[in-house]
């Protein structure tokens, strides 16, 4: 009987797909809808609400976020450690979504060049941080990461920071002030794209350390 009910599904496309679509989606439900009605869930809202210590990305962090991206580092460098063994002994915490709640667009990822750098803030000095951007190998001899040594000659623009972050408010929701919109220009003035990148990678993970 058991071989009779084997061939019935097995040399029937249409059977076989219909319960591996039953299937699939049972194991989906089993996943998803206790985290619906778990109340002290930490990701209950999802990604669009944010952990309970964050808070948004200054202006100089915004405009560090922005350059990390346009110089492609989020190609070699993840931000998002996975709940397995050896990726929380290595990085710490696993990620969660709410990490990400004013992420747009997210950086997460498995595949690295380098490593993860989602618990990153606060490892390393500011000074490490500089001298890894100017010349990784000053600092790691084996590193294959390309100098940034450009970033310490141009200045951040302190009104497209101000676009951005109104941007932000009114388009995602990142709950920005008029007060720290206003603010913006006089707290990146003088800064430099690598004063940027720094103060960007010195905040990520601080929030799942209980330190934001």
């Amino acid at each position: 009987m058991s071989k009779l009910t084997h061939e019935v599904f097995e040399k029937n496309t249409g059977l076989l797909v219909t319960f591996i679509v039953i299937a699939i989606s049972f194991a989906t439900l089993v996943e998803i809808v206790p985290l619906i009605f778990d109340k002290n869930a930490p990701e209950e809202g999802g990604v669009n609400k944010p952990l309970p210590n964050m808070r948004p990305w200054t202006a100089l962090e915004l405009e560090g976020r922005d350059i990390y991206i346009r110089e492609g580092c989020h190609v070699c460098h993840t931000q998002m450690v996975r709940p397995l063994r050896a990726e929380v002994e290595r990085y710490g915490p696993y990620s969660r979504a709410a990490e990400s709640a004013w992420d747009h667009p997210f950086l997460w990822g498995s595949k690295r060049t380098g490593p993860d750098l989602a618990r990153v803030g606060g490892r390393y000095s500011d000074q490490w941080h500089i001298d890894h951007l100017i010349d990784p190998r000053s600092v790691v001899p084996d590193s294959v990461m390309p100098s940034y040594p450009w970033l310490a000659k141009n200045e951040v623009d302190g009104q497209k920071v101000q676009a951005k972050m109104r941007l932000f408010k009114e388009r995602f929701g990142v709950p920005y002030t008029e007060a720290d919109i206003e603010a913006a220009p006089d707290q990146v003035l003088g800064a430099t794209e690598l004063d940027a990148v720094v103060a960007y990678l010195q905040q990520l993970g601080i929030a799942m350390k209980g330190q934001r």
